[in-house]
């Protein structure tokens, strides 16, 4: 068992089958094993993308600051959304940004962020780092990394990293293991190369899993063989 985490879902975890916005019943499993995690004494901080409401640039006119500031707010809504379907099954939440959001958010600090995990609370860190041209993965290791989180969460669409695309090639190779370097190196898209570096620098393992599979969350957290783990 893991002491603290940090989850990183994206956004379309959220909106499940229908593409687009919120899923209640896909954020309630998430919120059961969280809530299974936190009642084993594991510290639950989580990172969700804004895929749901926000992709990149709708047109290429649109300048790339503006839009990733738009994809900074769909991450906030997808956090303040889950983190009260959260409190709902009676999980403490707590919503931090790197910038104020009037009183809808706390403003981000390493010593409140830890006081709360603490203290039992699921901290969600939203708006991504708060600069453009950096990705919600990136923004996840950066706060994992701050808040000296154990090990980073990558729940995904896919079960694992592979040496192709599945969906394309029905010999691509799984790996129970692999070094970020090599995801740098082989240019593995399974997360941002960015974020990958920025783990490697700072010894920060990754285990990335398919979300979608019976218990992940929970299994992932036991320390159960599932998915693949980036070592540093």
């Amino acid at each position: 068992m893991y002491s603290r985490v940090l989850l990183k879902l994206s956004g379309e975890a959220l909106a499940g089958e229908k593409g687009f916005g919120f899923d209640e019943g896909n954020v309630l499993i998430v919120a059961d094993q969280v809530k299974r995690i936190l009642n084993k004494g594991t510290q639950v901080s989580i990172v969700i993308g804004g895929g749901n409401f926000w992709r990149g640039r709708s047109s290429e006119r649109m300048d790339r600051t503006k839009a990733d500031q738009i994809g900074m707010m769909a991450t906030i809504m997808n956090a303040i959304y889950a983190s009260e379907v959260f409190r709902g099954v009676g999980i403490k939440t707590v919503v931090q940004t790197p910038f104020p959001v009037g009183t809808m958010t706390e403003t981000f600090s390493k010593d409140s962020a830890v006081s709360h995990l603490k203290n039992g609370t699921v901290v969600f860190f939203a708006g991504g780092t708060g600069h453009p041209y950096f990705s919600t993965d990136t923004g996840a290791a950066l706060r994992g990394i701050e808040t000296d989180c154990d090990i980073l969460l990558f729940a995904k669409n896919i079960d694992g990293v592979y040496d192709s695309d599945p969906s394309v090639n029905p010999e691509a190779k799984k790996y129970d293991e692999i070094q970020c370097s090599d995801i740098v190196k082989n240019g593995l898209r399974v997360i941002d190369i960015t974020a990958a570096s920025l783990c490697s620098d700072n010894n920060m393992p990754v285990l990335i899993f398919g979300l979608n599979e019976e218990d992940s969350i929970v299994n992932a957290i036991e320390g159960k063989k599932i998915g693949t783990i980036v070592r540093t």
